[in-house]
């Protein structure tokens, strides 16, 4: 006995000596929304710069994705593009005794993509709805060429999708409606298309003009800007969420923390989102 406690104090001290602490190697996992993977990846990236000691590991694969993680235990920040649904929060309540905890970190301009080439250039909310609901098929209905209009949209496990089709939709999508996995992947099928339409996170919209926006038909039209989702006059705009099990400890609440301090909320405009205030 005398032996093994020898063997241990001689590890801890070798540890002590060449700085190496046992309570900094936490691993936190963030998993969910894809919209939200730019940004959580360069939270992560200049965090770990600054916390050496620090492990940020982050997936996309959809806002419903997270928060089924969050509830089968297989990560720690479950990041969603839309609010916990009250069926997600009952999971949690019945395996972890637990609401869950939300916390805001962002702000999003939930982008409508146009190709360049279309001269379509703004859309009313309702027309936008209509276009995806399958009710308007034409571009001449809104004022553009005499051409069908190709529609791209997320997957049904986005929350994205959700929230489009809750705010804007307002019913069920066209059938025609093309679903692509991720944001990236519209951005570029709209590229390519003429007379598409497609709808993501500001941040995606690379090679693709934005639509701007009009609220009703006596509005003005405006495009996602940080002026115009500060003053909240682009009418499609929405928080992102982490939501964890319970309150954030130890490595999982010094991440937070940064996120939502003034450091961490200076990246954000950076990668073409809006700081939380």
């Amino acid at each position: 006995m005398k032996t093994t406690n020898f063997k241990i104090a001689l590890i801890l001290l070798v540890a002590m000596t060449i700085g190496f602490s046992f309570t900094t190697l936490e691993k936190v996992t963030v998993k969910g929304s894809d919209t939200m993977v730019i940004l959580s990846q360069k939270w992560a990236e200049v965090y770990m710069k600054k916390h050496p000691e620090a492990t940020i590991q982050v997936t996309g694969g959809g806002s419903g994705v997270g928060l089924a993680a969050l509830i089968n235990g297989s990560t720690d920040i479950a990041n969603a593009s839309r609010p916990i649904k009250s069926s997600e929060i009952e999971k949690l309540k019945q395996r972890y005794n637990t609401l869950g905890v939300e916390i805001p970190c962002a702000k999003d301009g939930l982008s409508v993509y146009l190709n360049k080439a279309n001269n379509v250039s703004e859309l009313t909310v309702k027309q936008i709805g209509l276009i995806f609901a399958g009710k308007i098929t034409n571009w001449k209905e809104v004022g553009g060429a005499d051409a069908p209009i190709k529609l791209y949209g997320r997957e049904s496990s986005s929350g994205t999708f959700g929230f489009f089709k809750d705010n804007v939709v307002k019913t069920d999508y066209s059938p025609s409606c093309q679903t692509l996995p991720g944001t990236a992947a519209i951005v570029n099928a709209v590229k390519k298309d003429k007379f598409s339409i497609g709808y993501g996170g500001a941040a995606y919209a690379e090679g693709v003009k934005d639509c701007k926006v009009k609220k009703d038909d006596k509005s003005p039209a405006y495009a996602p800007t940080a002026e115009t989702i500060k003053n909240k006059t682009y009418p499609i705009s929405r928080y992102l969420y982490m939501y964890l099990k319970s309150k954030p400890t130890g490595q999982t609440k010094a991440f937070i923390d940064w996120i939502l301090s003034p450091e961490g909320q200076s990246i954000i405009a950076g990668v073409g989102y809006f700081p939380v205030k």
